[in-house]
């Protein structure tokens, strides 16, 4: 019989929405909570909302509801599909991975393979992105496994943030270093470690030296390597733009894509941040 293949992913994969809907990507959107509302990330509410209502609102998020997963995964079996590749954000960031992994058992009739990607953001996307054009090119279930385990180590992600305190409130950063780095006026240059953790990759003084910096990273990269690069923000648009037009100009860039960071991922860093993700192709 023939294989059927599906893509489930979580709205912090933060793929521009034309590639989602060109690929027919199933999306679990992750959870902004206001006091007793929820609403699903990119559906209900939109990043700009968000950061329109900081500092005087911050939400909280949550991962999807069991509930509401194993809803996708029935409605994916109707369908007709007989694979699931679930590719989540890192699990040391949330309890997405996990949730659906456990939901994944308990169906029957369906061939579920869960994946950690380790990273997040466009750095998921990327993992996403490769496995979506592989199925589209009607690659084995194996092939585009395998495609994805290929690539998952090259990916890298950086990004700089205007404040630390969303960090810090969400529990991603220590009160210490959030109000040394404030004090000081030092700009740490955040990357993902091979555990899917966050650490600091540089540091700088003041905004504006951050922001070179991560623009010296990818230039620095595509001196000797041929690369797919992809560039977001959230609350920051003039500078984004800024950004894209520097590195759009670069030499060795295979793919290029701008994106925004999903609401649930906004709320953790607050508005001002801008980010690279990128691998050698």
């Amino acid at each position: 019989m023939r294989e059927k293949i599906v893509l489930l992913t979580d709205s912090a994969c933060d793929l521009p929405r034309e590639i989602i809907q060109k690929y027919g990507i199933k999306i679990l959107p992750l959870k902004v909570i206001y006091g007793e509302k929820a609403y699903s990330d990119r559906e209900d509410i939109q990043p700009e909302e968000v950061y329109a209502r900081m500092p005087e609102e911050i939400p909280t998020t949550s991962m999807p509801a069991p509930e509401e997963i194993k809803g996708t995964f029935e409605q994916i079996k109707e369908e007709g599909f007989t694979h699931v590749l679930a590719l989540h954000l890192s699990s040391s960031l949330s309890g997405t991975y996990q949730t659906v992994k456990m939901v994944a058992q308990e169906i029957n009739d369906l061939c579920i393979k869960v994946l950690d990607t380790k990273t997040l953001s466009i750095g998921t996307g990327w993992l996403v992105l490769e496995a979506a054009r592989g199925i589209a090119s009607g690659l084995s279930w194996e092939k585009i496994n395998e495609n994805i385990h290929k690539i998952q180590p090259k990916i890298k992600v950086y990004y700089v943030i205007e404040t630390l305190e969303y960090l810090r409130r969400g529990g991603r950063i220590g009160r210490v270093a959030s109000m040394i780095g404030q004090f000081l006026h030092i700009k740490p240059i955040i990357s993902v470690d091979e555990e899917g953790k966050y650490f600091t990759y540089a540091k700088a003084k003041g905004r504006k030296k951050s922001i070179e910096k991560l623009a010296e990273i990818v230039e620095e990269t595509v001196q000797t390597k041929k690369i797919n690069l992809a560039v977001m923000h959230g609350g920051a648009r003039e500078e984004f733009e800024k950004l894209v037009e520097r590195l759009s100009k670069l030499p060795n860039i295979q793919e290029f894509i701008c994106s925004d960071i999903s609401p649930s991922l906004g709320v953790h860093t607050g508005p001002g941040l801008l980010g690279v993700s990128f691998y050698e192709v």
